[in-house]
């Protein structure tokens, strides 16, 4: 498992004195933030994620209903489920993308939603990345397109096309790459598999076909490959076992499994330069032992 941290220091804000049990001041946060950012909320969402009966989550979403967020969500009988009003306001979330994107990056562990309670723990301190601007309506078509294997035309900024560019994508997976988020899609365009980072879509992205384009034929996405770590050999044999400690090598071997497609952002996370090596061996302290292996995948 990599663990990356970022470079904003959280403020030492007081924590919020809720007026809920902890189970259910979780419940209620997933349900604000589902609802949000997907458009549709139902009990088989609790049920599932909490192992609790349909009759205790049909509970819930009232109680959210009538003592959090009154006003906030309101049944839909063709979703068969509930969806967000135009007055929707976050109560007991701060109604930000990563809330909803890092739930579902941990498959609906609630590991992040842990996290951004304030437990107010001493001698503990958090760092994070800098907030992307990710708006629900560009997030909820993009998801939907994912799941249903739909086309979507989206306008789409980039460095090199600084002004909006329409194109026509078919979503099948968001990715966290430990600095920001993107979805991979099939890109008509280009006429390949590509990475979007999801702070560049402007506009609203637009709901079109299905598609022939899945998930199944991104070679690139289904190809497992190792990448394997090492101390930088140069290191004198003292300083490399400190980096063997370090990284929980074993045999002096780092090996990290990954899709073909993402050799680049784990590199990215290790601090590796995989085309040059630092002239001080102490600055990057590893480096990749397979890189003709990888070299197929890597940016460049």
């Amino acid at each position: 498992m990599i663990v990356t941290t970022g470079y904003v220091r959280m403020s030492n804000r007081q924590a919020p004195q809720w007026p809920f049990r902890w189970d259910l001041l979780l419940r209620y946060r997933f349900i604000e933030t589902l609802a949000q950012w997907e458009g549709r909320l139902t009990t088989r969402h609790l049920c599932d994620t909490f192992g609790i009966g349909r009759q205790q989550a049909s509970k819930d979403i009232n109680n959210y209903m009538r003592e959090v967020g009154p006003g906030n969500l309101q049944y839909d009988k063709f979703l068969k489920g509930y969806k967000p009003t135009p007055a929707f306001e976050p109560k007991v979330t701060q109604g930000l993308a990563d809330e909803y994107l890092h739930l579902m990056a941990r498959n609906n562990e609630l590991m992040n939603v842990f996290e951004s309670l304030s437990l107010n723990v001493a001698n503990v301190e958090v760092l994070s990345l800098p907030v992307r601007d990710v708006k629900p309506e560009v997030l909820r078509p993009i998801m939907q397109a994912a799941r249903q294997q739909k086309r979507l035309d989206v306008d789409y900024v980039s460095l090199n096309h600084p002004d909006r560019e329409g194109r026509i994508v078919v979503p099948h997976t968001l990715v966290y790459s430990g600095l920001r988020w993107h979805v991979r899609a099939w890109c008509e365009k280009n006429c390949e598999y590509r990475d979007f980072v999801l702070s560049r879509f402007r506009g609203i992205p637009e709901i079109m076909d299905d598609s022939e384009h899945s998930v199944e034929a991104d070679t690139e996405w289904n190809t497992q490959v190792i990448v394997r770590i090492a101390p930088d050999p140069r290191l004198q044999l003292e300083q490399r076992e400190v980096v063997e400690v370090d990284y929980g090598m074993a045999n002096g071997v780092l090996e990290v499994s990954t899709r073909a497609r993402l050799v680049p952002y784990v590199l990215q996370l290790l601090h590796i330069e995989p085309n040059a090596m630092a002239e001080d061996p102490t600055a990057q302290q590893i480096v990749v032992e397979n890189r003709s292996e990888l070299a197929p995948w890597l940016f460049g």
